[in-house]
């Protein structure tokens, strides 16, 4: 099994930035992906940006030049820096971890933008 553990969210003025954080644990698999989702208020969901362990990523649109996931593997971690910030990036983020088929979600953290 795998255990996902979120840091990072809370509120910010639009412009601002956010650093997420997802610390994965237990069975880790060396091929694997690792990314976020956010859930919006009115409970669409949208994949926000993925990165594979060998380093490719994708975006949504809507964050592209914003956003940049990375990640260090030593620490089985995973990073969403969220630059110049929008009130539409209000959302509760939830990371991920797929490998092997199996699919682990964290808790997921509130992110709040707005003056």
């Amino acid at each position: 099994q795998v255990q996902l553990v979120e840091s990072g969210g809370g509120l910010v003025q639009p412009g601002g930035s956010l650093r997420l954080s997802c610390a994965a644990s237990g069975s880790i698999f060396s091929v694997n992906t690792m990314g976020w989702w956010r859930r919006f208020p009115g409970k669409e969901r949208e994949s926000v940006a993925t990165m594979t362990a060998s380093g490719t990523t994708e975006y949504v649109d809507s964050v592209k030049g914003r956003f940049t996931t990375s990640r260090d593997n030593t620490k089985n971690t995973v990073y969403l820096q969220m630059n110049s910030l929008k009130s539409e990036d209000t959302a509760v983020y939830y990371c991920y971890y797929f490998g092997l088929g199996l699919k682990t979600w964290g808790q997921g953290t509130q992110v709040t933008v707005s003056s």
